[in-house]
């Protein structure tokens, strides 16, 4: 196998339509040459959410341009490229199955190889990408679908010490915004707001603080804040804006208190197997919150373990985490032929029970 490696990555689980180049000489720090990333904010903002049938036409679309001018702007030609790594699962089974498509094509008209991706890994290994993590690490995955404490004992090795039993963060994010009208995304929308609220104002709840473990859950605090909503509404005769900037504020320091306190546990596990360099990384969408990350942060510190959260652009959705953990399979002489399938289910930790049950098509998570 040559010594350095030039990965093609493509991500298309959700709404977001990404191409990334990614180089490593298996020495030096990784390189992201291009990272190219096609929104579709403005196809979902009148139904309050991704409809999946128009984000996966946006995939089928975008996916060619983004993948052309992601080698543009690394200045390579697809003859030096040595692999074609692609989101495979879990996620939207429409994008997800139009990612893997265009890649089983790009791979036989160019006769590279493929690379199958757990998204969840992308984020998983993503600090490997931007600080040189050293196995093992304790990762905490929070995005709009997935909440779970991980030990990142290798680039395929993860054992799941805890998870969300309901709603992810992301999610409870995202229908706390809509009950208090703000716009889609939630996440950044409720950060902007609870700037100018009071995190005090409202008492609501930290769900399973009261429990043993890692797990987590976010619905009964959707629903309590739900309830303070219909409250203020009905004295006031509506929300007013002070209202929902203070609503913003106390659900934004529930969750993050929830996930600091979790963090300790986790924490405490991880740190129990003596790592030699400790780490503690954060990683997905809900890791560019600046008042999550800040009380994770803390959290670390008291351990003494080190803190990693990626830049903002590789917290949410995007194709170098996944062309990077295209490169730690590939060195592991690993790949794929041409019966990869797209997996709307696929859980990272293949021996731990499923959190949210299972079906047909297998855990959930």
């Amino acid at each position: 196998m040559k010594t350095t490696l030039t990965i093609l990555g493509l991500e298309s689980s959700c709404d977001d339509t990404a191409a990334a180049i990614v180089r490593h000489d298996g020495v030096q720090n990784p390189v992201i040459l291009s990272s190219v990333v096609f929104g579709q904010e403005e196809f979902h903002a009148d139904f309050g959410g991704i409809v999946p049938e128009i984000a996966a036409r946006a995939h089928v679309e975008k996916l060619d341009v983004c993948a052309q001018q992601a080698l543009e702007n690394a200045g390579v030609s697809l003859s030096e490229i040595d692999a074609i790594a692609v989101t495979s699962g879990p996620g939207l089974i429409g994008g997800v199955l139009a990612g893997v498509m265009f890649a089983k094509g790009l791979a036989a008209g160019s006769g590279l190889p493929l690379i199958g991706i757990n998204h969840l890994a992308g984020h998983a290994l993503t600090p490997r990408l931007t600080d040189s993590a050293v196995f093992p690490y304790l990762m905490l995955l929070v995005s709009g679908g997935h909440c779970q404490f991980l030990q990142v004992n290798s680039a395929t090795d993860f054992t799941r010490l805890g998870g969300t039993i309901d709603d992810a963060p992301g999610e409870a994010f995202d229908k706390a915004a809509r009950l208090m009208a703000l716009p889609q995304p939630g996440g950044p929308s409720i950060e902007i707001c609870a700037k100018a609220g009071d995190a005090t104002a409202f008492k609501l709840p930290r769900p399973l603080l009261d429990r043993p473990g890692c797990d987590m859950s976010f619905s009964g605090l959707k629903t309590a804040l739900l309830r303070t909503r219909d409250k203020l509404v009905a004295e006031h005769g509506g929300l007013r804006e002070q209202d929902r900037a203070n609503l913003s504020a106390s659900f934004q320091a529930a969750v993050a208190d929830v996930l600091a306190e979790k963090a300790r546990r986790a924490l405490t596990v991880y740190m129990q197997n003596s790592p030699e360099k400790p780490l503690f990384a954060v990683a997905g969408g809900v890791a560019a919150n600046m008042t999550i990350r800040a009380a994770l942060e803390t959290v670390s510190t008291k351990f003494n373990a080190r803190f990693v959260a990626p830049p903002l652009a590789l917290c949410t959705d995007n194709a170098a985490m996944i062309a990077w953990a295209g490169v730690e399979r590939f060195r592991a002489g690993q790949s794929d032929d041409m019966t990869l399938s797209a997996r709307p289910r696929w859980p990272l930790d293949q021996t731990s029970p499923a959190m949210l049950g299972s079906g047909k098509k297998g855990a959930k998570a």
